[in-house]
């Protein structure tokens, strides 16, 4: 029986009744809407709708369902009913009786499928971070094993300049980093509760929202009964992230497709991600990259769909708002999917590195040295950029690569041209000319494997509550040998928002904080990392986490006082007076051991806010 049959005289007929059901696709939400029921039914006991005996009865029997549909979930999506909130709800009185009918009381099914659904995203896009984690290391480790491979970089699909196959490598590791921020930022998007906001305009019961929340494992409770029960940011967002990611994955598979191919043949492919022809027995198709290739299509489409969707769509819940599902449910297996099928060939593919050398030495690659050599020897880069172009083509003519030319060709078209060229336009040369931040120079390809693997190893973080034992404890640990400034418990807890934590491990190794004064000064202390742990960089990390903190909260200048300017001077920092910081600050060293003997410097770091654009309303079609 539907959840609303009282209103109707008879029933839905067949066809409506198949148009209008959702269960053969929301049953994917079935172990949220159970956890989420057994949530409310605690918050019902709270305001004593149940009786302690009905709760547990509710309890028990909620559990034993959650047993049942994560052994057979298959079986809900045939079972007739019309979602997800009716099977479950049915269920439960199937072995409570009317006792579960008590259950709906106080909720809607606008803000259940509202918590339902951000649940299951929830947890499908922390799989899906563990997945580009992965995906990231692997690409990590195959660029160390190649590192030296040299590789002909592109543009147009032209021979470029060479590259390392470690820093193609590196580029998509970037790529992959900045799909996990914006996942993460998603998921803190999301990670608010709207259960408890009713059909539309709050619920009728003095639940304890945020309470409700905090079970549920969310950050917070919704503050607008309206926007909870309409908003699918979370969707959109997350569809969002999903489209950049396989935009990212789709020129991967293409790059590898084209590396893979007889033309080139840089590299071989797992026998494993690849495929055979039916008629012509020679073939070896990179079918696993083609399919990540294709299947981009399918989640632009999801994104593309669920815009339109929302497009114009009135407060608060409506029908349409049931299209929100299918389209994310495919979209993120079928993106987890593509991460871990490019992982699977990242880990087994074979660089032929004479090929690639061969094919980087082709091509004029080395060009652009040349043209340097030239503005190395006085003459502008424009005027230098032309007489390459001539030495170009006088190779070309001559079926050479530039390095081939004799001394006489090259002074035909420029005086300057002397034997030292030759060592100019060395393969190895080229790269090493690359040297400066980012570049393909070994020294810098080398140093971003270095970084993306301390990355990997260390967690940074606000820290929370759990927190704030392991930050006593190195609070202490500092204070104690003279570093840092004693500060009790209290004060961690209720400064808890300031601080910031490493992890190794799942431990927490390290801890800052951002201490900001009255005058929008800030200050990073209680900088400290366990001495006994083994991985280096945490300190950078914290501090680096903490300015991007006190840019988003517009800070102008940040401040430390330290013993040692060497590692702040490296993060930015520049030397300053003790007499431009604050009274406030300087009375707080007060509390410090070596306050009549202090060696401490006093540094700062200056942000660069970037100044408001507005866009004239004349310049807006």
């Amino acid at each position: 029986m539907a959840l609303w049959g009282g209103r109707f005289s008879s029933g839905p007929d067949e066809a409506f009744k198949q148009f209008n059901d959702s269960l053969p696709f929301d049953y994917q939400l079935a172990e949220q809407d159970i956890v989420g029921s057994i949530a409310w039914a605690g918050a019902l006991k709270q305001v004593d709708v149940l009786t302690e005996s009905e709760h547990q009865q509710i309890i028990s029997a909620l559990k034993q369902l959650l047993e049942e549909v994560i052994a057979d979930p298959r079986s809900v999506a045939t079972a007739g009913h019309e979602d997800i909130h009716s099977y479950v709800e049915a269920k439960l009185i199937d072995k409570v009786g009317d006792l579960g009918k008590k259950l709906h009381t106080g909720r809607s099914r606008n803000d259940q499928v509202a918590t339902d659904f951000r649940l299951w995203s929830r947890k499908t896009a922390q799989q899906l971070l563990v997945a580009l984690g992965s995906l990231k290391q692997a690409l990590v480790t195959l660029a160390e094993q190649e590192l030296g491979t040299i590789l002909p970089g592109y543009t147009h699909l032209q021979r470029a300049q060479p590259v390392l196959f470690s820093h193609w490598c590196m580029a998509y590791v970037e790529m992959i980093e900045r799909d996990e921020s914006r996942l993460n930022d998603a998921l803190e998007r999301l990670n608010v509760c709207p259960l408890g906001s009713g059909a539309l305009a709050g619920t009728a019961y003095p639940i304890d929202r945020e309470a409700l929340a905090v079970n549920l494992g969310f950050r917070e409770a919704s503050r607008n009964s309206l926007d909870a029960v309409s908003d699918r940011d979370f969707v959109v967002e997350l569809l969002s992230c999903a489209s950049i990611s396989m935009m990212h994955l789709s020129r991967f598979a293409e790059d590898l497709i084209f590396y893979n191919s007889g033309e080139s043949g840089f590299i071989d492919l797992a026998d494993s991600v690849t495929s055979g022809s039916s008629l012509m027995p020679q073939k070896k198709n990179p079918d696993a990259l083609e399919l990540i290739r294709g299947k981009t299509g399918r989640v632009f489409g999801a994104f593309s769909g669920m815009m339109m969707t929302l497009k114009a769509l009135p407060l608060a819940y409506n029908k349409d708002m049931q299209e929100d599902k299918e389209g994310l449910f495919d979209a993120m297996p079928t993106w987890l999917a593509c991460i871990h099928m490019a992982e699977a060939c990242v880990k087994g593919i074979k660089v032929n590195s004479d090929k690639t050398l061969a094919a980087a030495k082709g091509g004029h690659a080395n060009a652009t040295e040349l043209a340097d050599y030239l503005v190395a020897k006085g003459i502008p880069f424009r005027e230098g950029h032309h007489i390459v172009g001539e030495l170009v083509q006088l190779a070309i003519s001559k079926g050479q690569n530039l390095e081939d030319l004799s001394l006489e060709e090259f002074q035909q078209v420029s005086a300057v041209i002397a034997e030292d060229v030759y060592p100019v336009l060395e393969i190895d040369a080229c790269i090493a000319a690359r040297k400066a931040l980012g570049g393909t120079s070994l020294p810098q390809v080398t140093n971003a494997i270095k970084t993306a693997k301390k990355k990997q190893k260390i967690l940074v973080r606000d820290a929370n509550l759990d927190d704030v034992e392991a930050i006593a404890g190195l609070i202490q640990y500092w204070a104690k040998v003279g570093e840092n400034l004693p500060r009790a418990k209290s004060d961690m807890i209720h400064s808890i928002n300031e601080f910031a934590v490493t992890e190794v491990d799942g431990k927490v190794t390290g801890c800052a904080s951002l201490y900001i004064y009255d005058t929008g000064l800030a200050e990073i202390r209680s900088l400290g990392v366990n001495p006994e742990s083994e991985i280096k960089g945490q300190g950078q990390l914290l501090v680096e986490h903490l300015l991007v903190k006190a840019k988003k909260l517009a800070l102008n200048r940040i401040i430390v006082l330290t013993r040692v300017p060497g590692f702040f001077t490296k993060q930015g920092f520049n030397n300053c007076t003790k007499d431009s910081l604050p009274e406030k600050v300087m009375k707080d060293c007060e509390l410090c051991l070596r306050k009549d003997n202090c060696d401490e410097i006093a540094m700062d770091f200056i942000i660069k806010q970037t100044s408001s654009l507005s866009i004239p309303c004349k310049f807006v079609a």
